[in-house]
């Protein structure tokens, strides 16, 4: 029996993977319309982790599993950064056996267990009738393999990399690179009293938009990128060039958390992998910054040039969306409501040169979504190319197709 009274129908929602700026006003936007059209709305809690660990009993305290959606909930919170119905990189097709919820264990208990066929009870237990998953590439994934076993999917494309493919926008990049530059910016005057290079270390596994668009936007010298490894003895020169013309005698460079030396690696913090077997990132920047240090006296006439080395990380997804993040989650939600009253499943919300638009859900089974080197990155020069701007979409890069 289900424990959710249905009118019109029953849309559940939810946030998984990482937390960025616009979440909040994406579950508004849903909520809101969806209420107004008849609808009930629940809020699914912790991403895939709070369907997963469901407990089929109107005895049991589902609390940290679900709740009702209200307008004032919504309102309240739309107005915040990060998502209020929490999150996590969960994947219920790949659960280990220690993450197994407690009520399933003497049914799961392989080394990874597929839990999908109780996501697919639990939604059926809560009365759902469409599913809304905001998130990156990794939680959409999980939501197509839903869609292919029957469940009625509508996703919205999250995260600050901005790699979703078959979209030129996902929630959260706008004010990645806003945080992003600001954050430069007020590190000049750190870097520019000492006369030092600054190294800023930011998000990107594969993909190095966040990297790209504040350099191309001045608030960085150079950068580097996953999609190329670079010659660090190269960067070294760059800076110094870039340094000896500045008259405050600083540079900048910004390092993609996925970027690599020419004949080196990603580098990971450990060894430990999460549900979507990603090893946590980072160090990268450190590593550059000593690498800059050791090799800086040859292009400084002997004297070795110091570096400040920060990793941006959660400064630039923390605090309140921007003025695209609050506006793109409002359209993203209703273009999901849209397809919902038209009772249209199976797609993606997208951006998509300019306009609102849907894709097929399965276009995030297709080619991976990057940067496109010969077009867009001077690979000599480290830096992004300033030519051929015109019906460039909005972001510059961001599309597949041009």
């Amino acid at each position: 029996m289900a424990v959710v009274k249905r009118k019109k129908g029953v849309i559940g929602i939810l946030t998984g993977g990482g937390d960025v700026p616009g979440l909040n006003p994406a579950i508004r936007a849903v909520t809101i319309r969806a209420l107004r059209e008849g609808y009930q709305v629940v809020g699914l809690r912790r991403g895939w982790a709070g369907i997963t660990e469901l407990i089929r009993d109107k005895k049991a305290d589902n609390q940290y599993n679900y709740e009702i959606l209200t307008e004032e909930r919504v309102n309240k919170m739309g107005r915040t950064g990060g998502t209020f119905l929490h999150t996590s990189r969960t994947r219920p097709s790949n659960v280990c056996r220690e993450a197994v919820p407690p009520h399933l264990k003497d049914e799961y208990d392989q080394e990874l267990n597929d839990l999908t066929p109780e996501v697919i009870k639990n939604l059926d237990y809560l009365g759902i009738d469409f599913l809304i998953p905001i998130g990156g590439d990794d939680t959409l994934s999980y939501a197509v393999e839903l869609y292919r076993k029957g469940v009625n999917i509508v996703g919205i494309p999250k995260t600050m990399d901005n790699d979703v493919p078959g979209t030129d926008y996902c929630i959260g990049f706008s004010t990645a690179v806003t945080r992003t530059i600001e954050i430069v910016n007020n590190l000049r005057t750190t870097a520019g009293s000492h006369e030092r290079f600054l190294v800023l270390e930011v998000f990107g596994r594969y993909a190095g938009f966040t990297a790209m668009l504040p350099t191309m936007a001045g608030a960085a010298n150079r950068c580097v990128i996953p999609e190329f490894k670079f010659d660090i003895e190269c960067l070294a020169e760059l800076l110094a060039e870039d340094r000896y013309k500045n008259p405050s005698r600083y540079s900048i460079v910004l390092v993609s958390e996925g970027a690599m030396f020419t004949g080196g690696e990603m580098v990971f913090t450990d060894s430990a992998q999460d549900a979507y077997g990603h090893k946590k990132l980072g160090g990268i920047g450190d590593l550059v910054s000593h690498e800059l240090n050791e090799r800086s006296a040859k292009y400084n006439q002997g004297r070795r040039i110091n570096v400040v080395n920060q990793k941006l990380a959660y400064m630039v997804r923390g605090g309140s969306p921007d003025a695209i993040d609050s506006i793109v989650p409002m359209a993203y939600g209703n273009l999901a409501l849209d397809l919902i009253l038209q009772g249209v499943h199976g797609r993606l919300v997208v951006l998509k040169n300019g306009r609102y638009d849907n894709m097929p859900i399965e276009v995030l089974s297709g080619k991976s979504k990057v940067v496109d080197v010969e077009r867009f990155y001077n690979t000599e020069r480290l830096r992004p190319h300033y030519k051929k701007f015109a019906m460039k979409p909005l972001f510059i890069m961001t599309t597949e197709d041009g």
